[in-house]
C-alpha cells in the first residue's frame, strides 16, 4: 500500500507539470502522503545542471526549463563555448532572459593545468557569473586559491563518487579545501556522494559552510553499482535532505542533474522536478 501511494504521488507530480492538470494537492486521494504543514518559502532555489541537456541545443534546454518553471541554469561550454565572443555571450543571455532563465554559474569545468584555470576564471568573468563549478587536479589547488583571491569568486569543486579518483565524496573535498580561502568549497552531488558510501544529509550538515552548489539526483544504490533514477524512486531520503537544507539555512542552488535516459530525459526531468518541489513545500 505504501509503495502504491508513493507511485501515485510521483505520477501525479509529473502529470500535473506536463499536462497542466489540477495541482498535486487536489489530485491526491485521501490515503496519499500528506504534509504536516505548508511551508511559506525556502531559502534555497531550484535550478538545472547544464549537463542534463548534453544531447540538446540551447533552445530545447530553455524551452524545457520555461515549461517546467525553472529559472536557473548552470552553464556548460557545449551551450556557450569558452571562446565565445562578447556578442555571442550577450546573445546567450538575451535568449535565456526571453525564457525567464538566468545562468547562475559555469561548469563543471575540468582543469589540468594553470592555463586551464586561467581560462575558466576569465570565461566566468566574461559570462558575468561569480560561481565556478570546477574539477581541478589536486596539485592545482594552491593556484585556484590564488585566483579566487584575485577575482573574489566562489569556486565549487564537483565531487564524482567512485568513478573518478579525484574528489570522490564531500569529505575528500573538505579535507583538500579546509585550509584554503573560504570561498573554495564544493558542489555537493548527493547522488555521487551516496554512491561512495557516504550520507549526503550528514555531509551537508558537517560541511555546509563550504557547500556553494548542490546537484540533486537520485540513485538506485549506495555503491558504485548505483545509477541515476527519477528523484523519489531511489535510495536518497529527500524529506530528510530538505529538512537539513533548512536547518543549515542553505541559500544556494539545488540543481537537478538528471542522468537517466539522457537522449529522451523529459518525462524523468518533469517527474523529478515535481517531486522535489512537492517535498520542498512540505514540513516533514
Amino acid at each position: 500500500m505504501k509503495n502504491a501511494r508513493r507511485s501515485f504521488f510521483k505520477q501525479s507530480l509529473a502529470g500535473a507539470l506536463l499536462l497542466g492538470l489540477p495541482s498535486v494537492g487536489q489530485a491526491m486521494p485521501s490515503g496519499a502522503i500528506k504534509p504536516k504543514a505548508k511551508k511559506a518559502s525556502n531559502p534555497f532555489h531550484l535550478g538545472m545542471a547544464g549537463f542534463t541537456f548534453v544531447n540538446f541545443d540551447l533552445d530545447t534546454t530553455l524551452k524545457t526549463l520555461e515549461r517546467l518553471e525553472g529559472h536557473y541554469l548552470c552553464i556548460k561550454d557545449f551551450h556557450l563555448p569558452f571562446d565565445s565572443t562578447d556578442e555571442q555571450i550577450k546573445a546567450f543571455h538575451e535568449k535565456c532572459a526571453a525564457h525567464q532563465v538566468t545562468g547562475y554559474a559555469v561548469g563543471p569545468i575540468y582543469m589540468k593545468s594553470e592555463a586551464e584555470v586561467d581560462r575558466a576564471f576569465a570565461y566566468a568573468k566574461r559570462v558575468g557569473v561569480e560561481l565556478i563549478v570546477g574539477v581541478p587536479n589536486y596539485e592545482l589547488l594552491p593556484y585556484v586559491d590564488k585566483k579566487v583571491k584575485e577575482y573574489g569568486y566562489h569556486y565549487a569543486i564537483h565531487l564524482h563518487g567512485p568513478d573518478i579518483a579525484t574528489y570522490p565524496d564531500a569529505t575528500d573535498v573538505w579535507e583538500h579545501t579546509k585550509e584554503l580561502d573560504p570561498r573554495i568549497g564544493m558542489c555537493l552531488d548527493i547522488g555521487h556522494d551516496l554512491r561512495n558510501g557516504c550520507d549526503p544529509v550528514e555531509d551537508l550538515k558537517k560541511y555546509h559552510t563550504r557547500v556553494f552548489d548542490i546537484h540533486i539526483k537520485d540513485v538506485t544504490d549506495s555503491s558504485k553499482a548505483g545509477v541515476g533514477i527519477e528523484i523519489g524512486r531511489g535510495k536518497i531520503d529527500f524529506p530528510s535532505f530538505v529538512n537539513m537544507l533548512r536547518e543549515v539555512n542553505y541559500t544556494g542552488m539545488c540543481s537537478l542533474e538528471y542522468e537517466k535516459g539522457m537522449k529522451d530525459p523529459f518525462l524523468g526531468i518533469a517527474e523529478s522536478i515535481g517531486y522535489f518541489k512537492a517535498i520542498s513545500d512540505m514540513e516533514w
